[in-house]
């Protein structure tokens, strides 16, 4: 099926590695531009290089409130246009609601919460119609993941406000998705099961809760994420899909 994402210029931002990593290469490899980010200057260029020419690395934090300018002007000055966006950030620390310090808090509301608000609005007010608007949430949208505090408060609200976008922005044709990721085998994950005493154990238990037994591969999430980001999904705007290898059973 072709998606329709030929000459397409999206922004993926936290895209050095793990799950934005895995969209950019799935909207590269379907002929689709990209601007990808992170926070080192040297990472963002090394991402760019290893996608090759229909790429550009730009170093940037999700919390600076210039980054939805520069991200947007660097897609139109490298490639012309800007048809989309999505807002991937790394997780918030670990740990249970005694743990985590106000400090934590302030800083991840700033990076997970207001900086994906930040982008979300400045992309709206650039897009036309057939534009899209997508967030890397997390499965906690719909049930809290044991340690992940931080990431079970802010990931919801986060799901709130891109539905409320997307009945805002339907009318100018312009389309907010959300992807939920569950045990999707990257470092952030490896890293999370590392915490535990027995990391094999800790992962054979979770797999042992999945319908498929396995944690998914980073191109299983980046081909979901780039159909729903693609013209192919033109249809589809305000739903959270899960790719979870079948943990939510629920609508």
């Amino acid at each position: 099926m072709d998606l329709g994402l030929k000459d397409r210029v999206y922004v993926v931002t936290g895209a050095t590695r793990g799950l934005g990593n895995a969209v950019a290469r799935e909207l590269v490899a379907d002929g689709a531009k990209v601007v990808v980010t992170g926070r080192d200057d040297e990472r963002a260029a090394g991402a760019a290089k290893a996608l090759g020419p229909d790429a550009v690395g730009v170093a940037v934090d999700n919390a600076d409130p210039e980054a939805p300018a520069r991200l947007i002007a660097a897609a139109r000055n490298a490639f012309g246009r800007f048809d989309g966006v999505l807002v991937s950030v790394g997780g918030p620390p670990p740990g249970f609601a005694a743990d985590i310090t106000d400090e934590q808090w302030r800083t991840s509301f700033e990076s997970v919460f207001l900086g994906a608000v930040r982008l979300a609005r400045a992309a709206a007010a650039e897009l036309e119609a057939g534009g899209v608007i997508g967030f890397v949430l997390s499965g906690s949208v719909h049930e809290p993941i044991p340690a992940l505090t931080v990431s079970n408060g802010l990931r919801p609200g986060l799901a709130g406000f891109a539905k409320s976008l997307s009945d805002e922005l339907g009318p100018r044709g312009i389309r907010v998705v959300g992807v939920l990721p569950a045990r999707i085998d990257t470092d952030r994950v490896r890293e999370l099961d590392g915490l535990s005493a027995d990391p094999e154990a800790t992962r054979a238990a979770n797999e042992s809760r999945i319908p498929l037994r396995r944690y998914g591969a980073p191109e299983e999430f980046g081909r979901v994420a780039a159909f729903l980001l693609s013209p192919a999904a033109s249809y589809l705007t305000g739903i959270m899909v899960p790719v979870d290898g079948g943990m939510r059973h629920g609508f």
